[in-house]
């Protein structure tokens, strides 16, 4: 979906005012961002991958919590408990 801004020249206006309507048309529009949001998203992984994170981050999970019941990793506190 494409957003045009066209902005004409009045007469006796200069063209550092035309350049700065313009500037505000855009602004106004929301070009910018949405242009940016577009540039810097990322792409979706693909099912198989999803899959193969999580199955990496369980078996991270599982290892470490068996670290800690042996007592030879320390105890890692939950985020944002209360101390």
């Amino acid at each position: 979906m494409a957003t045009n801004v066209e902005i004409t020249r009045n007469s006796g206006e200069s063209s550092l005012s035309t350049l700065r309507r313009f500037s505000r048309k855009v602004q106004s529009a929301g070009v910018i961002p949405r242009m940016r949001s577009i540039r810097f998203s990322g792409r979706v992984q693909s099912h198989y991958k999803v899959k193969q994170k999580a199955l990496k981050r369980i078996g991270r999970q599982a290892a470490m919590a068996e670290l800690v019941k042996l007592g030879k990793a320390p105890v890692k506190p939950e985020r944002g408990a209360k101390k």
